[in-house]
C-alpha cells in the first residue's frame, strides 16, 4: 500500500479550517490472492486467486501495455444495456462455480453471476489494514465494530478474526448468506459476529436510541439501492443524516470511521467536507482521497473516494 499526496489545493482564506491542506493518492499493488494484470481501452484484466478475469474499467483510457496477457483470461464480462454492472460473462475456459481467494485472516469464495462483481473489493485491502490497526489501538475493552453495507463480509470477517465483535449489516439476504459462507470458509464459524439483514439508516437509527457505541464503522454504501422492506437509498439524499446518526454511534475515545463511495460523479472534497460538518467538535484527524490498484509497472486505475477519520488519542 503506498500514499501519496496529490498537491495542495486552492482555497479561500475564510475556509481554511474547514478544507483539507491535501487530497492522498492510496493505491494497493496486489497481494497474494488477487493482482490487477493489466488495463487499458476500458478493461481491466486481473488475477482472483487462480482465476485470470476480463472486466470493464471505463477510467482506464489509455492503451493496454500487455496485449498478450489478456489471452490468459478465462472469462470475460460485457455488460449489458445502460448499467455497468449487470450483463453476462464468457467463459473462454473452465471456472468453478465457487473458488477460495485468501484475503490476510480470511477465506473469500468468488463467483461469476450475472454482475461485473464476484464476491471481493480487493482496493478496500488498505482500508482493512487500516482497520485492523484502529482495532489494535483499542485498550481495556473489547473493540466493537460496526460494517454498514457489508456485501460478503471481508471486513467483517477480518475483524472478527482480529479479536472484535462485529455487526455486519447489508439489505441483501443473498449477500448475507454468501458473507457467512465465506465465514465458514474462513473457520470463523466461532467469532462474534452479529449478521444483520437490514435497511441501514434505519438500523443506524435504531442503535442510537439504544445507546449503542462502536469504536470502528464501515461505511460503504451504493449510489442507489433499496432495503429489505423497499426502502430507497439515494446517496446524495441519504448518506448525510445517516452519517450524523453514525456519529452518534461513535465510541467516545478509541473510535473511527471510514467512508467510501464508488463510481459517482463526485469529488473526494465533496465527502470530506461532509464528514467534517457531521464530526464537527470531536476534534481528531482526517484523511481524504481516492483510492486505487495499480498494475506491476502499468497505469493505477482509480476505484473509489474516500474519507478515514480517526480519534485524536
Amino acid at each position: 500500500m503506498t500514499s501519496k499526496g496529490t498537491g495542495t489545493l486552492p482555497r479561500p482564506a475564510q475556509a481554511a479550517q474547514a478544507a483539507p491542506a491535501r487530497l492522498d493518492l492510496i493505491e494497493m499493488p496486489g497481494f497474494d490472492g488477487y493482482a490487477l494484470l493489466d488495463s487499458g481501452a476500458g478493461r481491466k484484466l486481473e488475477r482472483f486467486g487462480n482465476v485470470t478475469l476480463d472486466r470493464p474499467e471505463p477510467q482506464a483510457l489509455w492503451q493496454p501495455r500487455r496485449p498478450d496477457a489478456w489471452k490468459a483470461a478465462s472469462a470475460i464480462f460485457s455488460a449489458s444495456g445502460d448499467d455497468e454492472e449487470k450483463g453476462r460473462w464468457r467463459m473462454d475456459k473452465p471456472v468453478p462455480e465457487s473458488w477460495p481467494v485468501k484475503v490476510a485472516g480470511a477465506t473469500m469464495l468468488c463467483r461469476l453471476q450475472g454482475l461485473w462483481h464476484v464476491g471481493l473489493f480487493p482496493e478496500q485491502k488498505p482500508h482493512w489494514d487500516w482497520m485492523l490497526d484502529r482495532i489494535a489501538a483499542v485498550k481495556n475493552e473489547r473493540p466493537r465494530v460496526l460494517n454498514l453495507f457489508a456485501y460478503t463480509g471481508a471486513a467483517s470477517l477480518l475483524a472478527a478474526a482480529a479479536g472484535a465483535e462485529v455487526t455486519h449489516v447489508d439489505a441483501s439476504k443473498k449477500a448475507i448468506g454468501w458473507g457467512r459462507e465465506n465465514q465458514a470458509a474462513s473457520k470463523l464459524a466461532d467469532a462474534p459476529i452479529r449478521w444483520i439483514l437490514d435497511d441501514a439508516a434505519k438500523f443506524v437509527a435504531r442503535e442510537v436510541r439504544r445507546g449503542k457505541t462502536y469504536h470502528v464503522i464501515l461505511v460503504d454504501p451504493p449510489k442507489f439501492g433499496r432495503g429489505p422492506a423497499g426502502e430507497v437509498w439515494d446517496l446524495f439524499t441519504s448518506l448525510p443524516p445517516m452519517l450524523n446518526d453514525c456519529a452518534k454511534l461513535l465510541a467516545p475515545t478509541q473510535s473511527a470511521m471510514v467512508l467510501t463511495v464508488y463510481a459517482i460523479r463526485a469529488s473526494a472534497l465533496a465527502f470530506d467536507q461532509l464528514c467534517r460538518e457531521t464530526l464537527a467538535g470531536r476534534g481528531g484527524n482526517f484523511q481524504s482521497g481516492e483510492l486505487a490498484i495499480r498494475a506491476d509497472g502499468g497505469n493505477a486505475v482509480p476505484t473509489s473516494l474516500f474519507t478515514r477519520w480517526t480519534a485524536s488519542p
